[in-house]
């Protein structure tokens, strides 16, 4: 794993140290007990939705009790009906004094969290009934997915290209980091990865031999993908241009501080996430300003066009790394309308081609 995805866990980490100290000590167990098959960042967000549980029950069901103080008894105690009245609360909420409000996949993914301590919980004897097994997912409706037409991704390469479309501080901006731009802009619409997956690329991943990279998955597994010879030119024009930079100062005015890292930013050193959303938003601004694209956009952008040339679902999910079919196909449901028209005339009830020999058989 590269150093990039090992600095991020050791971030993480240090975070469940910080947030296990505001919880009860049944919490600190769930989270040892899960710690061989989930990730860092996966217990981190569990053991945030359970501090929210958690500060509910001391607020509505435990009054003359601390977050800290609740006990594995005390969860025994939790009735679904105290689960879905903690489902509704999540719509309006107040924390530290600043309110909060979960819409339709933060409270599902709230619940997610609680039905995995739960169950863990049941399963080790320490509870004698799970009761979230009472309790239903809250309804998800699926949003229209958003994604660059053929045309529009013509657009916001040329844009990361030429930038004759931005203006100010930005045109002056693309000036320098054009060659950078147009190679992750090609490398996420060329090969689908997350934005994660782009942060943490190092240049010894790429093997321009094959046209193929090394990229460490959601979860932590790594992956050999492909890029054509159109991706490929571009990543070869920033690699040669970040060669001549790695003795000398970027055009960002600094020196290369990560010869490591693929993508380097203003800074020189390893670019981040929320450098690239900055980035993608900058282009699509002005290439698509009625549609909010993203870096998770153009994923699917990707995946709606292998999609399309494949027809086949599994295909999509193998090349996006998802564990699950189900949640490929939830991406591009909208895309069966398609295969309906296509297969209308597949299949063939009698063949008018082929005499008809009146016999029976």
């Amino acid at each position: 794993m590269s150093s990039y995805f090992d600095e991020r866990n050791e971030k993480t980490l240090a975070a469940i140290d910080d947030i296990l100290d505001t919880l009860p000590d049944f919490a600190r167990e769930f989270n040892v007990g899960i710690s061989m098959r989930t990730m860092p960042l996966t217990r981190l967000g569990y053991l945030r939705d359970i501090r929210v549980f958690c500060d509910y029950l001391t607020r509505k069901k435990f009054k003359d009790k601390q977050i800290v103080e609740l006990t594995i008894d005390d969860l025994a105690k939790v009735t679904p009906t105290d689960v879905e009245a903690f489902i509704d609360y999540l719509s309006s909420y107040t924390v530290n004094g600043k309110k909060y409000s979960c819409k339709e996949h933060a409270k599902e993914r709230k619940v997610s969290s609680l039905r995995a301590m739960f169950k863990y919980f049941y399963k080790k004897e320490k509870l004698q009934n799970d009761v979230m097994t009472k309790v239903d997912t809250p309804k998800i409706h699926l949003k229209p997915i958003v994604r660059l037409e053929v045309n529009e991704v013509v657009d916001i390469l040329d844009e990361a290209e030429n930038g004759e479309n931005l203006v100010g501080r930005q045109k002056s901006f693309h000036n320098k980091a054009a060659i950078r731009d147009e190679a992750m802009l090609s490398l996420f619409l060329g090969t689908g990865i997350r934005i994660s997956e782009c942060v943490g690329l190092n240049r010894n991943d790429i093997n321009f031999s094959d046209n193929s990279f090394v990229v460490t998955r959601k979860g932590g597994n790594t992956s050999v993908l492909y890029f054509s010879e159109e991706v490929a030119d571009a990543l070869r024009r920033y690699i040669d241009w970040l060669d001549d930079q790695i003795t000398e100062k970027t055009p960002f005015g600094k020196r290369v501080t990560d010869h490591d890292a693929l993508f380097i930013s203003n800074k020189g050193g390893r670019i981040t996430p929320r450098a690239v959303e900055m980035m993608v938003k900058k282009y699509a601004k002005v290439t698509t300003p009625f549609k909010k694209i993203t870096p998770h956009k153009l994923r699917s952008t990707y995946g709606t066009n292998l999609y399309r040339e494949t027809h086949d679902i599994f295909v999509v999910a193998d090349v996006l790394g998802h564990k699950d079919v189900n949640t490929t196909r939830k991406h591009y449901a909208a895309m069966s309308d398609e295969i309906r028209r296509d297969v209308v005339n597949k299949v063939k009830l009698r063949d008018r081609d082929e005499p008809n020999n009146g016999g029976d058989e």
